[in-house]
């Protein structure tokens, strides 16, 4: 697989990396344990040299399976976990004193079986601690050799260049799809000027954009996207347009509706590096062939053309869940 530089830092990961929240956490029971490890060894057998993890997913429990699948190969592969919430639970809120990053830092080392985490994120904003403050922890951790790079989840632009100003921000990641294309207003821009990364999370906008979600699909109670209003019911029945128009252009191209969505972003720019994330074989070795899929100017102007003339109906987020992107 092709290797992306993240910006100016200089961090060189592959393509596409791969989100492992989902092995843990959100969608579901957690995978089995071993299936786990051998997913994540297969991505790494397939080019995948970026991994992605957080004290949140589960939490701890990615972060711990991570570093055991990892380990055989630790020296070849870049690592990105996530601070920032209480004991690690989203739903009891911010945390990003500097005691707690420290803490998070020394206790996700372990977990993850390593010296250096490669990259670390905060992962929400938290509005009882300043950026500057959080860059500076993070700065300080990076001087004493315990992280590589700094990164933000879901910040505003504002808060970007806050924390820039401190401690070079090799990433930023936050949702982006054919159906959340937000970041394109500022972020982007933002991100260009200052020669940051950018790493999408869902990509495959949680799934949908597979066209393995339909308008009798039943998510588990446990599973997420049962909340998610853009894929509750009138809204979902709507959506399935924009699956509907995709699954045309890629039958054209002779790829798949995942293949067409991942290979967008990596046209949009070269800094760009979606971690699309899977509990099934197949599906990663279909996501990673995107990395191989080149769409022309014609191709691009196409699918754009074609998602601008439909409208997303409903939020990306419920409304508890979105309280949390504090921009």
């Amino acid at each position: 697989m092709q290797k992306r530089k993240l910006g100016k830092s200089g961090l060189e990961v592959s393509a596409l990396g791969l989100g492992c929240m989902g092995l843990s956490y959100a969608y579901g029971p957690a995978t089995e344990k071993q299936e786990a490890i051998t997913l994540i060894r297969k991505a790494y057998e397939l080019g995948v040299t970026f991994f992605d993890t957080a004290e949140a997913y589960g939490p701890y429990e990615n972060e711990s399976l991570l570093g055991e699948a990892l380990q055989p190969f630790r020296k070849e592969i870049v690592i990105a976990t996530k601070f920032g919430f209480v004991d690690g639970v989203p739903s009891k809120g911010p945390d990003s004193r500097p005691e707690t990053i420290r803490k998070h830092t020394e206790a996700a080392l372990k977990r993850l079986k390593t010296d250096v985490i490669d990259l670390l994120y905060q992962h929400r904003i938290d509005p009882k601690v300043p950026i500057e403050e959080v860059a500076g922890t993070v700065k300080d951790l990076i001087k004493e050799g315990k992280v590589k790079y700094f990164g933000m989840s879901e910040a505003g632009a504002t808060s970007i260049r806050r924390a820039h100003a401190v401690q070079p921000l090799a990433a930023l990641q936050s949702e982006y799809s054919l159906w959340w294309r937000e970041p394109e207003q500022e972020i982007l821009p933002t991100l260009e000027e200052l020669g940051i990364g950018f790493v999408p999370y869902s990509p495959l906008g949680k799934g949908f954009l597979t066209g393995a979600i339909n308008a009798n699909t039943q998510f588990a109670a446990d599973d997420f996207r049962s909340q998610v209003p853009r894929l509750a019911g009138d809204n979902r029945t709507a959506n399935l347009e924009l699956v509907d128009v995709l699954g045309e252009i890629a039958k054209g191209l002779n790829a798949s509706i995942a293949q067409i969505a991942l290979a967008w972003l990596l046209a949009q720019k070269s800094w760009i590096v979606p971690i699309p994330g899977t509990t099934k074989l197949n599906r990663l070795e279909e996501n990673m062939g995107a990395a191989a899929l080149t769409l022309s100017a014609g191709d691009l102007k196409k699918i754009t053309d074609a998602v601008n003339n439909i409208a997303v109906q409903g939020n990306r987020y419920p409304e508890q869940m979105q309280k949390m992107i504090n921009r």
